[in-house]
This record gives C-alpha cells, structure tokens and sequence, in this order.
C-alpha cells in the first residue's frame, strides 16, 4: 500500500501558505512541499492531496491518504465532492483543485483517514514542518486561481 501524509497550512488564512505531503511505499520514501505568497488553509490541505496523488509513478498499488483536514476528509469520505460536483460547483470554493482532485480519486481511488493536528504524529508533524517551512521561505509562488478570484 502507498501512504500519503499531507498537511496545509496558511498564514492570515488568506495569506502566505505551503503544502507538505510524505509519500511512503515500501523502503521508499518522498517528500514534497511547496509555498505560496496569498492562498487559503483549505487550499494547501486540498492541494498537498492532490500533490501526493500526482507523485504516483505506478498504478494498481492501494493508496491511504491521512490528512488532518476534516475539510477534505469529510467531503470525499461522506461522499459531499460528488453532489457539488452534479451541481456544478455552484457556491463553492476551490473549485479549480477539486476538478483537479475528481480524476486522481477516480484513478486511484484512495481511502482516507482523518488524524488529529498537532497531537503527535510523527508524519503529520513532518507534513506540518515542510508546510510552514514552505509557507516561511523565500520562494514563494504565486496561487494564480485564488488570486485572480476564481477560487
């Protein structure tokens, strides 16, 4: 099974943000990150899925993905993404990353598992370091979506 760790974080919820993601299979192990200059929190725990997702080289390996964003766990899990998605997305946010999102969930088909932020998780507070890291570098891209309101 692959293994996914992700975390979001943003500073000023909007403002500066980042991603961390930890992508586990066997002895191998990955880890992604990146920062933006003005997003969401909800984004970055969207797109760390997203990110994770877009890192598998091979098919037909189970996925997990744990995310302590109820966010995102509870709008695949309690099933909400497919509801928006037959409404067009009518009144939601992130739109951009949840069309990104429905084909990577389709392909994979990835089970979640909600855990608890800031409580000890080793991974989950890996993920939490590189986004904040991310979010605090000098390096920061620019979330064309959000910024231009589209989100």
């Amino acid at each position: 099974m692959i293994l996914i760790y992700t975390d979001g974080a943003a500073k000023g919820n909007p403002g500066n943000g980042g991603y961390g993601t930890i992508l586990k299979y066997k002895q191998h192990e990955k880890e992604l990150s990146e920062g933006f200059r003005l997003t969401t929190n909800n984004r970055m725990e969207l797109l760390a899925v997203i990110k994770g997702l877009e890192a598998i080289k091979v098919d037909g390996i189970p996925v997990k993905i744990y995310s302590d964003s109820k966010y995102v766990v509870d709008a695949v899990t309690k099933g909400w993404i497919w509801s928006w998605q037959k409404k067009a997305f009518k009144d939601k946010k992130n739109v951009d990353l949840w069309k990104r999102y429905i084909p990577l969930h389709n392909k994979y088909k990835p089970q979640f598992q909600w855990v608890k932020g800031h409580a000890g998780h080793p991974e989950n507070e890996r993920c939490d370091q590189l986004a904040v890291e991310a979010a605090e570098s000098g390096k920061l891209l620019v979330d064309e979506i959000y910024e231009k309101g589209l989100a």
